[in-house]
């Protein structure tokens, strides 16, 4: 990943490949001309005032995501200045708020791919845009190359190569690829110690949500849930988390016939994983549920042909949730943390579950699977059950669950659901402060009716108009009674299979692990009822 510290060297005489600026558009009074953002004064000055001018001439208008390079200063040691876009200024001399800045800094580190070093000079009012800032970079320099083949030895292009390097150790060549090696964020000399803690918190969180994004982009026939499982494994040791995993012997034995059933058809066996992280200080106990369908065929109700080939995304929310609690682990939250992630791989074969059949779950209740392409809510019944069985403060469950949410929402927005209205206007609040786009929905009661089953206590299909809300309320019956639960349906943003934005790359995007950190702060701050 790429390197990030904190500097108060001024920029005339700072190495690097490149300056980073922040422009905006201005507000109406100032005719929406171009406004350079505050961190840019020496630069105007070098400039003799006409960086505006300069910059407009080349077309920029400051808009968000535009990013415009042209030749740095005289009397500057660093060639080239970058200037992006901040959007359009609120009003005359306020600052941007951290989204802005969290977006522009990853569209910047984006575009300066195969640079070894650059300088942001963005505007810092508070901790809040460093950190803001730092996990732009962090999170927009992303790039998933594993599987990528790398150049031979006697490939002009390969910089590792001793034939492409003269004795000096300069002329090497550029790999546009590689992703931003260091970033250097400016500050004031009066700030650097104050913003410490904020660029930490943000190397830590987006270390963990990178980790989640290459979990979900790694191919299906190297991630199954054995394999997912191990990785678990791994990181509680490394970070004193207490883990345990239940293979399909101890699932028979337990009788969790929601996961087992939907990874009957697979030859890859079904795990639930338990992450636990505990603090001797902490007067609370959230529980994190993920859906982790390492790869999603539809089963039996097979998917019609276009829909299979991002089904290895189907695992996020468990991803999601992994993340969040070794962040929460690393961050070392007064807070006790229980994750749970529910694996399997849903496969059409002789032994899969069939549309007609009955499981019967984890909390003694029996489903009639009227559709197996809707087994997410089935891995995360028995999940949240035994969530419930802790008698944790409050239950939050993440998952890739419906496509219906996508029709709602789009494709950049999750939904939240919940049995408590404080509740999920609390989750939505702290989506929304740290730049996750979230919407809360309900769960209304009438669409209950349409779960019924003359064979079963209840179906996992209802009324297909709303299916986003009723797969909400079949999780909300084995939510155990009195507890405090909100879903979150991240179908949606969970992989983009667009072209890269803001600090978002294509591919798996992490979405939720942020907002899962924030509510786990907020729970061991007493800020969380």
């Amino acid at each position: 990943m790429t390197a990030l510290t904190l500097s108060t060297a001024a920029t005339p005489g700072l190495k690097a490949d490149a300056i980073v600026i922040g422009v905006a558009k201005g507000t109406a009074s100032e005719a929406g001309g171009l406004v350079v953002a505050p961190g840019a004064e020496a630069v105007d000055k070098a400039y003799d005032g006409r960086l505006t001018g300069i910059l407009e001439t080349l077309g920029a208008s400051g808009a968000e995501g535009e990013v415009t390079k042209l030749p740095a200063p005289a009397g500057f040691k660093t060639p080239l200045l970058v200037a992006v876009g901040l959007g359009t200024q609120p009003e005359k001399d306020a600052a941007p708020d951290p989204e802005a800045l969290r977006k522009a800094a990853g569209v910047a580190a984006r575009a300066l791919a195969g640079s070894r070093k650059a300088a942001f000079a963005l505007p810092l009012t508070d901790e809040a845009d460093a950190g803001a800032v730092a996990e732009g970079v962090l999170l927009g320099a992303y790039s998933f190359d594993a599987y990528k083949n790398a150049p031979k030895n006697d490939d002009p292009k390969n910089p590792k190569d001793p034939k492409n390097k003269d004795k000096g150790g300069k002329g090497k060549k550029k790999d546009a690829k590689a992703p931003l090696a260091e970033a250097v964020l400016l500050c004031d000399k009066s700030r650097d110690k104050t913003y410490k803690a904020a660029v930490e918190r943000a190397v830590t969180v987006s270390e963990e949500l990178n980790r989640a994004r290459d979990l979900i982009n790694t191919p299906p026939n190297d991630l199954d849930p054995e394999a997912f499982a191990a990785v678990a494994q791994a990181a509680a040791k490394e970070h004193g988390i207490k883990v345990q995993v239940l293979d399909e012997k101890a699932l028979a034995k337990d009788g969790h016939g929601g996961i087992l059933g939907v990874g009957a058809g697979s030859a890859s066996g079904p795990r639930l994983v338990k992450l636990s992280y505990t603090s001797a200080k902490a007067k609370k106990h959230l529980a994190f549920v993920g859906k982790g369908i390492t790869y999603d065929s539809g089963g039996i109700s097979l998917k019609p042909a276009g829909h299979n080939e991002t089904m290895k995304c189907d695992m996020s929310g468990a991803a999601a949730v992994f993340a969040a609690v070794v962040a929460a682990a690393r961050l070392g939250l007064e807070v006790n943390i229980t994750g749970w992630l529910a694996l399997a791989e849903n496969m059409p074969s002789g032994s899969a579950t069939r549309p007609g059949d009955v499981l019967r779950m984890y909390s003694g209740k029996t489903v009639e699977v009227l559709n197996t392409d809707a087994e997410g809510r089935l891995v995360l019944a028995d999940a949240l059950w035994a969530a419930s069985e802790e008698k944790p403060d409050a239950i939050v469950d993440v998952a890739t669950l419906t496509g219906a949410m996508m029709l709602a929402l789009g494709n950049r927005t999750f939904g939240i659901m919940a049995n408590d209205d404080a509740f999920r206007a609390a989750v939505h609040e702290a989506a929304e402060e740290v730049g996750e786009p979230a919407w809360p929905m309900p769960l209304p009661e009438h669409l209950r009716k349409g779960m019924d089953s003359a064979t079963a206590d209840i179906a996992n299909m209802g009324e297909r108009m709303g299916g986003g809300l009723v797969a909400g309320l079949f999780l909300r019956e084995f939510v155990g009674e009195g507890i405090t639960w909100a879903h979150l349906d991240i179908a949606g943003p969970a992989f983009n299979e667009g072209s890269p934005f803001g600090y978002t790359p294509k591919g798996g995007t992490g979405s939720a692990v942020r907002t899962l950190v924030r509510l786990a702060e907020q729970t061991a701050a007493g800020d969380l009822g």
